[in-house]
């Protein structure tokens, strides 16, 4: 749902039927076009209605939980999609992105903490990574969709679009009234028999042991928590607190890169293979084939994953963009024929292995890094550091591609190649290695300052990893 709606705009920038509508008619492109600066201004709209969106939720899904929260955005979500639909003016069009930003923001909050919450660790990467097989699927969906309605040149064609927003909402808001509350928000809030009832819900072994490891997790969880909540409290001011701090800049800096490393060019990659010198219906059908690919990459990501650490698939995923990122860069300076079909298939190679490395690997990180305690509120940070970049994608890229303004083109592979080597050289230094690694072992390592390459390496024996629960250790053996 997600991915279709935040990419719905930047998808329909090359489409002429859309472009006619809104846009303004260029004699140097014989076409009409959206102006740069109403593409800016509409692809911020959105990351601050998102940002505002994520503030709020912190606080609902403190007091009201993850279920509730999740079925009341759902609920706006559908209202505010008209305010879309009969938009009548590109002004409209930007007031009903900052108003869908609010429950996208919502949904951002709730899907990676659950997703760490609800399953045990041997299962983590596989369910966090699925939130990246959700975007691309949204995406595939609406690239599809696009396709279908390309040559067209009636409002038709970018109106259904629009409505198909509100097939989402009800099969989901029908699916969360039969899921489950977080048994780790129940046992925070002190309902302790809901918190086993929805454990036993989720717990797949025989009925007669269901209910005694039920009672064990449980009571584990609440070890946990407790012996977090013995150094820190509940509140966003702690998670800038050592040795909160550290886990909050880690899991942010993770979400920001993920933002800056090239990945807006796969959002805009219709209207890029358009400016890159492809036709339309070659671009919207390079679209649907990248999007095929980035679900076989998040695919391949798991298979990966059974070998490989988050730090290497993450870290070495970032050298894989930055070298294609650059080729990209060159190629758009040749002036041979055949560059933008050299471009096209790059950013298709680009695509897998994004969604083979920061692109699911990221969710995981971040799962996994908060604390307990503040882990909505760590990834509701982490989030809007993301978001706060997607604001300054969304101010450049534009400009970058639109050939009324800057008109690099292919040529931004320069500039998001050089961020793709920033952010190695970040992950190299900062980003530890949590595979395999349970939250109470986690917490060890962070509140123990054991530097990010040692993460692996470090030994934790059972006896100290128990004992910490109740007593954390002055002493550790790295």
């Amino acid at each position: 749902m997600e991915g279709y709606d935040t990419n719905l705009m930047n998808s329909l920038y090359g489409f002429p039927a859309f472009a006619k509508k809104y846009g303004e008619y260029y004699e140097a492109s014989l076409r009409y076009e959206i102006p740069a600066k109403w593409q800016t201004s509409i692809n911020m709209a959105i990351n601050v209605g998102t940002l505002l969106g994520l503030s709020v939720s912190g606080w609902l899904i403190g007091r009201w939980g993850n279920r509730k929260v999740m079925l009341a955005a759902l609920v706006v979500l559908v209202g505010f999609i008209f305010v879309l639909y009969f938009a009548v003016s590109i002004q409209m069009l930007l007031v009903s992105m900052i108003l869908l930003g609010f429950p996208l923001g919502t949904f951002q909050a709730i899907s990676t903490a659950l997703a760490v919450e609800f399953c045990p660790m041997v299962l983590r990467v596989y369910l966090t990574s699925w939130i990246n097989v959700c975007w691309t699927i949204g995406q595939l969906i609406l690239s599809g969709v696009l396709r279908g309605f390309v040559n067209g040149d009636s409002e038709l064609c970018f109106k259904v679009p629009f409505a198909i927003q509100w097939v989402w909402p009800v099969p989901i808001f029908v699916a969360v009234l039969f899921c489950p509350e977080s048994p780790w928000w129940l046992v925070k809030n002190g309902r302790l028999e809901e918190a086993e009832k929805s454990l036993l819900r989720l717990i797949s072994i025989e009925e007669s042991h269901k209910r005694h490891l039920a009672d064990a997790m449980v009571k584990k969880i609440q070890m946990t928590l407790k012996e977090e909540e013995a150094g820190a409290n509940d509140t966003y001011a702690d998670c800038f607190r050592s040795p909160n701090s550290r886990r909050t800049r880690i899991s942010a800096c993770t979400w920001m890169f993920q933002n800056l490393s090239g990945s807006a060019l796969i959002g805009y990659s219709s209207y890029f293979y358009i400016q890159a010198g492809l036709s339309t219906d070659n671009a919207y059908t390079f679209s649907i084939i990248q999007y095929i690919l980035g679900i076989l990459g998040t695919l391949t990501s798991w298979v990966v994953s059974q070998r490989y650490g988050r730090f290497q698939i993450y870290s070495y995923g970032l050298v894989s963009l930055f070298l294609l990122l650059m080729t990209i860069g060159g190629i758009a300076c040749s002036s041979n024929e055949n560059a933008p079909w050299a471009i096209g298939s790059l950013l298709l190679v680009y695509t897998y292995c994004y969604n083979t490395s920061i692109g699911p690997l990221t969710y995981t990180i971040v799962a996994e890094i908060p604390s307990t305690v503040l882990r909505v509120k760590t990834i509701i940070i982490a989030r809007n550091t993301y978001n706060i970049a997607g604001i300054f994608t969304s101010l450049i890229n534009p400009y970058m591609l639109n050939p009324s303004a800057w008109n690099w083109g292919a040529k931004l592979g320069f500039f998001w190649g050089g961020f793709a080597l920033l952010a190695f050289t970040w992950s190299y230094f900062d980003l530890p290695e949590t595979k395999d690694r349970t939250f109470y072992e986690i917490d060890y390592l962070f509140n123990n300052n054991v530097p990010a390459r040692k993460f692996k390496s470090c030994q934790i024996d059972a006896p100290a990893a128990q004992q910490y629960l109740e007593d954390p250790p002055t002493k550790l053996n790295t």
